[in-house]
């Protein structure tokens, strides 16, 4: 969740070992053994409450981490293939079913358990209900006017009722509203449903279930709030009274210990990341974990986890992944593998994934920082042919091959290019800005800018006749990019694009943080929050992969006022196509939305690499890995090697 991430080190689900067609003794399941999988550099989880802000709404925290243990209502992702579709024998409720014109969806639970013992139940689901109405601003999946706001009531017959209906303010695509906002539903043990570390589950007061009545009284307003406050720490900007906000107690605080996933945390390191899991014995789930003990390894650079790979030893990753500068070159075509590293091809087998991803950095619409003459660099990014002048300078086909190694795809508009989908139009899928420098070099000339190859075009006519409005006479191509450490690719990537813009004069100063401090910056702002709202460009190397809302859409990201909007991009014209998308299933409304959106370049569109990883010999079940990069360790298992 969906979610903004840095997807370099990939993993998935796979076949259950019961279904293995090995009968040798090679191939037969050894109980128990740790699995030891390979972090992204820099990208460690930091976030524990499965209700996230932009901040922390990664593939590192969500994907990878929450999901081991807090398992979202709706499941997507296959067990024998890479679709990012809907499983419902992973979910937590069967199909929801839909009556009154598309108007009412009714969620019927399986009656599934939390460790405590608590049922799954529709107190589970309205304590989520409650806490979105109350912290809707909080949530990274916000969209003005979607969900929550567009649930008029939700109703249950009773706290342990098994049925959860919603009534909604309009009639809606079915398959997106289940894809896109269903899909954003967690629901919530009552044991977290507390002010205080003492407290009994149940008395915040934010999971209160009236038999037929809608909790969206000011009471239970201001009971969720405190509660969300005391989960999060206020969001994490407080370490007392040590809950989310602080990683240091994630493996000792009793409340995190309350789950219905498959894993719960034993350990983690709030120094680097490291993170070890134990099976939760209590798991409703249709696969109980093989493995006695799951870790997540972490490192600062993709230089040494490579390195760790090499070595091999008892703490090496079991699952990791290359870095592209140390692959082989391939030319073939995505979705195979060419050959593996000589030094790791005894002991591991290559594989690729497809991300079900764009690749792309934000630039801040809103950006008080003033590049001259009074005029911001958000006045800047707002006239289009700046952003399509610096798009046509991204040689994405290049870059795939010289910086991917073959192993990746470009990103042309709102729709991945793979895996492949009904979604993706013609005119996105082949490009509507390719690589031109004298095309970019002409968008800027006709618009009166003085071009200065190598240096910095200032701008020869202000206003809405000449340079755009808002944009003074004088004003330079001068802006700043903060991106990613600990990834080559990504610094290669930069200094490319870099590169390119300076030849006609479009100066970019870069920097490198790491990847938590890149995302936790990259939040949607207003001109008047000083510091905060300074950013220019903001890089954190992976762009978006469509989890939790798996239909690409794109309200979530490109819709104005949307919580993981980061640069705040605001077109009417936008907003309306997105709309059309929600409620309709044309696949001519779909290519409109994107094609007009794919030209518009409200981000600097950027190849997505393909998951490179290492998978060792003797470990099975993690093929094939899943588009959307869930980790499901639980069907993982060791053989006699």
């Amino acid at each position: 969740m969906a979610a903004a991430a840095l997807a370099l080190a990939a993993c998935g689900s796979s076949t259950s070992p019961s279904s293995s067609s090995s009968t040798s003794a090679a191939g037969k399941p050894l109980k128990g053994g740790t699995a030891y999988w390979a972090e992204a550099p820099a990208a460690v989880p930091n976030w524990i409450f499965p209700f996230a802000s932009l901040a922390y709404f990664s593939v590192a925290n969500l994907t990878q981490f929450q999901y081991l243990m807090y398992r979202p209502l709706y499941w997507f992702g296959q067990i024998t293939t890479a679709a990012p579709t809907i499983n419902y024998s992973l979910s937590l409720a069967t199909a929801p079913t839909w009556s009154n014109g598309n108007k009412t969806v009714t969620i019927d639970l399986k009656g599934w358990k939390y460790s405590n013992g608590q049922t799954i139940d529709a107190q589970s689901i309205i304590f989520w209900m409650n806490m979105m109405k109350a912290e809707a601003a909080e949530w990274a999946g916000t969209v003005p006017g979607l969900f929550p706001y567009n649930v008029k009531s939700y109703e249950a017959s009773s706290p342990t009722s098994l049925t959860v209906t919603l009534n909604l303010t309009g009639s809606y695509n079915t398959t997106w509203y289940l894809y896109n906002q269903l899909s954003e539903i967690d629901p919530i043990p009552n044991a977290w449903d507390v002010t205080s570390l003492t407290g009994a589950p149940g008395s915040g007061g934010c999971s209160k279930v009236d038999p037929g009545v809608l909790m969206t009284g000011a009471s239970t307003m201001k009971a969720c709030t405190k509660v969300w406050t005391f989960d999060t720490d206020n969001n994490g900007q407080s370490k007392s009274p040590q809950m989310a906000g602080d990683t240091s107690t994630y493996a000792t605080n009793k409340l995190w210990q309350v789950v219905d996933g498959p894993w719960h945390l034993t350990g983690f390191n709030a120094s680097n990341g490291r993170a070890t899991f134990a099976p939760n014995p209590a798991y409703s789930g249709p696969q109980k974990p093989i493995l006695s003990q799951f870790v997540e390894l972490p490192y600062t650079e993709d230089t040494t986890e490579f390195a760790a790979l090499e070595a091999g030893g008892s703490g090496a990753p079991d699952v990791g992944y290359v870095p592209p500068q140390d692959i082989p070159l391939y030319t073939g075509m995505p979705g195979a593998v060419g050959a593996n590293v000589s030094s790791l091809s005894s002991r591991y087998t290559l594989v690729t994934v497809e991300p079900w991803q764009i690749n792309y950095f934000p630039m801040n619409f809103n950006s008080n920082t003033v590049l001259g003459n009074g005029t911001t660099a958000g006045a800047v990014f707002k006239q289009a042919y700046v952003r399509q002048a610096m798009q046509s300078l991204v040689d994405q086909t290049a870059m795939v091959k010289a910086v991917d190694r073959g192993y990746g795809v470009p990103t042309y508009g709102p729709v991945p290019i793979l895996p492949k989908s009904v979604f993706l139009s013609p005119q996105e899928a082949t490009n509507p800005l390719p690589f031109s420098q004298s095309a970019a070099e002409s968008l800027l000339k006709s618009h009166d800018w003085k071009i200065n190859p190598g240096g910095i075009d200032t701008c020869l006519k202000g206003g809405a006749s000449g340079c755009g409005a808002g944009v003074a006479t004088g004003t330079p191509l001068n802006f700043s990019e903060t991106y990613a450490s600990g990834a080559a690719s990504i610094t290669t990537i930069v200094n490319l694009e870099t590169s390119a813009w300076s030849k006609i004069g479009i100066h970019v100063a870069t920097k490198a943080e790491p990847f938590d401090q890149v995302i936790g910056a990259a939040v949607p702002c207003t001109p008047n929050q000083g510091a905060k709202c300074a950013w220019e460009l903001l890089n954190w190397g992976g762009g978006w992969i469509y989890s939790p809302d798996y239909e690409p859409t794109g309200e979530e990201i490109f819709a104005t006022g949307a919580g993981s909007n980061s640069g705040s991009y605001n077109d009417a014209t936008n907003n309306s196509l997105i709309h059309a998308t929600n409620v309709s299933s044309s696949s001519s409304v779909f290519a409109q939305w994107e094609n007009y959106l794919a030209k518009q370049v409200p981000v600097i569109w950027q190849p997505v690499p393909l998951g490179i990883d290492e998978i060792a010999t003797n470990l099975r079940g993690v093929t094939p890995i899943n588009a959307l990069l869930n980790l499901t360790p639980e069907y993982w298992y060791f053989v006699k090697s």
